[in-house]
């Protein structure tokens, strides 16, 4: 954590007497006393969106006997205790399913929880549709879930439905971007429960459990300054004060009895909050009263902090004031087609949910609701593809093509694909197709011949997918796609021809000389050698910068701790942690062979039955592919495995490596280190893992090498001049996290999971290397997307290009701006947001700001007003008035404000800017394009 100074004081807002006109918003907070230590209950449920049980079982309280928890239930009970006493207060973050809760309620009850909220009595934080992840997820997934269920609380409470104060108490680790994307949403603080038990005991031996997190080193202050708050206890209440019907804690008894216990409890209470005062430096503390899935009877909870605050207050009234309520104010939903992947989407992004911690069965109902999500979703898309082209085709979409299943092109004669990308400038994509033939035709939108090659499908994908598809070879050929647009290539089997085979290429173990050896793929920009005596990568040229590195590729595992002397933390869902720091090689080689065609170049590398790889070098492509196949994963010999890829060279690197955060700003990672605490480090393997959403690379004054992923990993650089990713896991024993099962993860056949998945390999400069990884990492997590047709098409036709190609701009976007969203947000207005993607002096031309006209860009509306907003969208920027902090060094910084001209929006390194526009639709002739949903 980049982190300010601890705070010498805070800017609060007013708080009003007992009786004043009721409000939402800091002006409803309870009186405060200076004078006193001031302790804040804070009331509250946490309500994962799925982990043990899935969603639906939470809701309705299904499935209790694997827990007992029903979300509608709780909500059910708070509300009518509210109701009954304008003194309670509650807060609550899980939109997902308070929107499903709000969609069954009678009008008579939305009016009376409406009323709730604009009193400032039923808070909501956080705000998204679910709690998300931070380590696992990518920053615009996180924009679109927090979007999601902030847009719902603006639409339901308006103002007052707006939350303050970002509430991450669950997710394990905390990500600097999340900090940042929470400050540019608008929030005035953050509270969070876990973090490292050594960072902990500094702060709290410090008395920094508040601080300011400075969370980007690109945006200017205070524009990612974010108050932070560590929580005393993770989120749960105090030992012996949890009075849920699922606890055990004795409840106050007040009454002339013998078992009165108000004089014990008071004592108790009263050193517990002392004790907890002594880590922070104001006299404002919080008690968190709840924890999972608790006030299903609200009316236990309330009741003993009822009287808890009356005999505090009674008998401490000179030492500490008990407040009930918030801590500086922390406190049927559109069925369209794609709000079910939109909601589907919000609720993957769930701690338990992409970061892998839930149970099997959970975890497949996750997978089943984001496609049911798609399915429903390329109706929308078969939909604007009909509306664009001007005709109704049947179109398809092939799931499995990275196995090389699709039924249309394994069986038709003709077929159409139609490849649409996501980016806002031109991108060259390689389609690869399962077909039956051995030659084919295709031509692009123009008319043109396209030049294409057919190769087997590999050894590799056949086990993979076993019965699955019957096409023996495929197509492969490279898309040129316009910016937020597709294009079409029409593709007809022609007669005759052979495919291009792999050439096996023999290894030579004893051949003299052999060391001075290569076996080699190369095009215009990179070479690319394998060592002939192990069959391994060994070398990488850069042609372009003259400079080369040697690299070494190979699959190792770590041996997954069962429990050993030192410690009985076993590795699982939870946990990382190998016995040994060594890991164990797959294979010390591999039996290779090769594919040279003009389309493509491939090395096939098997390392063993369950472990292979295809090392790809395409024409044009200033990277190296690498896609590797792993499963299903041993375990007839009794030991968990955890799968890694390890690339190591000969850069000194001092112990440095370098990841991405949540796939923005990159960090600066140093072995066995924290920039904010003298590191005890007892895991040597896992103390030095990290997240790796987008890539991780090494580099010297020189030369940087840069691996790139497809989906989030942990990484990391245990040997200097080394980099290593998981890459899979399976292992034997529960690591007592409460997931209760081993990640056994048993795959569709039941015998184990098989993971395929791609890294791609830069090599250039280290001035240079922001260029390449920044343009290539968007471009991988916004794949294009290819949809098929059956038949020929209409013929190319000049003048009617649009037919069959299509642009949503009139012109691309500088290469360092990225068009995040361009979303439907009304019927007659948009969302745009606007995103500057490089990191300040990151790169000569990259790093430089840039100014786009916002009014001439689009070509399908024009664009009528603009109104610029936070980044949720669910305020206007001038409208965002966030807590002034001071800063123990410094001043107090106040958020500059940025004159709108929609002809002249200019974007700073890192900046994200968002606008709400009100457009009308173009025409085309013969049909009007509107914006779906």
């Amino acid at each position: 954590m980049g982190l300010l100074p601890p705070l010498l004081g805070l800017l609060l807002g007013a708080s009003v007497l007992r009786g004043a006109a009721a409000t939402c918003g800091y002006e409803s907070c309870p009186v405060t006393k200076p004078d006193m230590l001031n302790v804040h209950l804070v009331p509250h449920t946490h309500d994962d969106v799925g982990w043990l049980k899935t969603v639906d079982q939470y809701f309705f309280g299904v499935r209790n006997d694997i827990q007992h928890a029903g979300v509608q239930y709780i909500l059910d009970s708070v509300i009518p205790q509210l109701l009954a006493d304008p003194s309670k207060r509650f807060i609550y973050v899980e939109v997902a399913f308070f929107a499903r809760w709000w969609g069954l309620q009678t009008e008579a009850m939305r009016q009376a929880v409406q009323q709730l909220v604009a009193e400032g009595r039923l808070e909501f934080v956080n705000g998204g549709w679910c709690m998300n992840d931070e380590a696992s997820v990518h920053y615009s997934a996180v924009i679109d879930q927090m979007s999601l269920g902030l847009h719902f609380l603006q639409k339901t409470f308006g103002e007052c439905g707006r939350p303050r104060v970002a509430w991450h108490i669950d997710p394990f680790g905390h990500s600097r971007e999340q900090a940042s994307l929470f400050s540019q949403m608008g929030y005035d603080g953050l509270f969070v429960g876990r973090i490292d038990y050594q960072d902990k005991a500094r702060r709290e031996a410090l008395r920094e459990m508040e601080q300011l997190w400075r969370a980007s080193g690109s945006l200017d202050p205070p524009a990612a300054d974010l108050f932070t708050g560590v929580l005393p206890n993770g989120y749960d209440p105090p030992t012996a004060l949890c009075w849920d019907q699922i606890c055990s804690d004795n409840p106050i008894v007040d009454d002339d009895s013998d078992e009165n216990n108000v004089k014990e409890l008071v004592a108790y209470f009263q050193g517990v909050a002392t004790v907890q005062a002594k880590y922070y430096r104001t006299n404002h503390i919080v008690m968190t009263m709840g924890s999972d899935f608790q006030y299903e009877n609200a009316h236990l909870w309330y009741t003993n902090m009822d009287k808890l605050i009356k005999h505090v207050n009674a008998q401490v009234c000179n030492q500490l004031e008990v407040l009930a309520g918030k801590q500086a104010n922390v406190g049927p939903y559109g069925s369209a087609n794609s709000s079910v992947l939109r909601q589907a989407m919000g609720v993957a992004q769930h701690h338990d949910a992409v970061s892998g911690t839930a149970k099997q069965h959970v975890t497949n109902d996750y997978a089943k609701q984001l496609s049911l999500g798609w399915d429903t979703c390329q109706i929308v898309v078969s939909n604007a593809l009909a509306s664009i082209a001007g005709s109704k085709e049947n179109f398809i979409y092939c799931t499995y093509l990275n196995i090389s299943v699709c039924l249309l092109t394994e069986g038709a004669q003709s077929f159409i694909v139609i490849a649409y990308n996501p980016l806002a400038r031109p991108v060259g994509w390689n389609i690869r197709l399962p077909v039956n033939g051995s030659r084919y035709s295709v031509l692009a939108a123009d008319g043109q011949a396209v030049l294409n090659e057919v190769i087997p499908v590999s050894s590799f994908t056949r086990a993979v997918r076993r019965d699955q598809g019957s096409a023996i070879n495929e197509l492969v050929f490279q898309a040129s796609l316009p910016p937020v647009g597709y294009t079409t290539y029409s593709i007809s089997r022609l007669p005759g021809g052979q495919p291009v085979l792999p050439k096996p290429l023999k290894k030579l173990h004893h051949q003299p000389g052999a060391e001075h050896l290569s076996w080699s793929m190369e095009n215009e920009h990179l070479r690319v050698l394998f060592d002939p005596k192990t069959g391994l990568l060994k070398e990488i040229e850069n042609l372009d910068k003259n400079i080369s590195l040697p690299v070494s590729q190979n699959f190792f595992w770590y041996n997954a701790s069962a429990g050993n002397m030192d410690s009985s933390q076993p590795s699982g869902a939870y946990i990382f942690r190998p016995n040994h720091s060594e890991p164990f090689a797959v294979a010390h080689g591999a039996r290779v062979s090769l594919v040279k065609t003009q389309v493509v170049q491939e090395m096939y590398q098997n390392f063993s039955d369950w472990c292979s790889q295809v090392v790809r070098l395409y024409p044009g492509q200033p990277y190296v592919e690498l896609e590797w196949t792993v499963g299903p994963i041993p375990i007839r010999d009794g030991l968990g495995k955890e799968i890694i890829s390890r690339f190591e060279t000969n850069l000194q690197t001092d112990g440095l490596f370098y990841t991405d955060a949540n796939g923005r700003e990159i960090l600066q990672r140093r072995r066995n280190y924290r920039a904010t605490w003298n590191l005890t480090q007892t895991e040597p393997i896992a103390g030095n893992y990290y997240p790796v959403n987008s890539r991780i690379y090494i580099k010297d004054p020189k030369i940087q090498l840069t691996v790139l992923t497809d989906r989030s990993q942990g990484g990391s650089s245990i040997l200097d001049g080394s980099l290593e990713l998981m890459v899979h896991r399976r292992l034997l024993y529960d690591d007592h996290r409460g997931v209760g099962e081993p990640l056994l993860e048993p795959g569709e056949y039941y015998d184990g999971l098989v993971v395929r998945g791609r890294h791609l390999l830069l090599l250039d400069t280290t001035e240079s290397s922001a260029e390449q990884h920044r343009l290539r990492a968007q471009q991988e997590f916004m794949a294009p997307q290819v949809v098929l047709a059956p038949g020929r098409g209409p013929p190319y036709q000049p003048g009617q290009d649009s037919l069959k190609e299509f642009s949503a701009l009139r012109h691309a976007l500088p290469s360092n701006i990225h068009l995040l969203t361009l979303a439907q947000w009304e019927p007659d207005s948009i969302l745009i947001r606007l995103e500057h993607q490089f990191e300040r002096g990151e790169s000569a031309n990259g790093s430089m700001p840039v100014t786009i006209n916002l009014l001439n860009l689009f070509s399908v509306f024009n664009i009528i007003s603009v109104q610029e907003m936070s980044l949720a969208a669910n305020q206007k920027r001038e409208n965002m008035d966030r807590l002034i902090w001071w800063p123990a060094e410094g001043a107090a910084q106040r958020q500059s404000r940025i004159h709108l001209d929609p002809a002249h929006i200019t974007l700073q390194p890192m900046e994200i800017r968002t606008f709400l526009v009100h457009i009308q639709h173009q025409m085309m002739p013969g049909r009007e394009l509107r914006g779906g949903d």
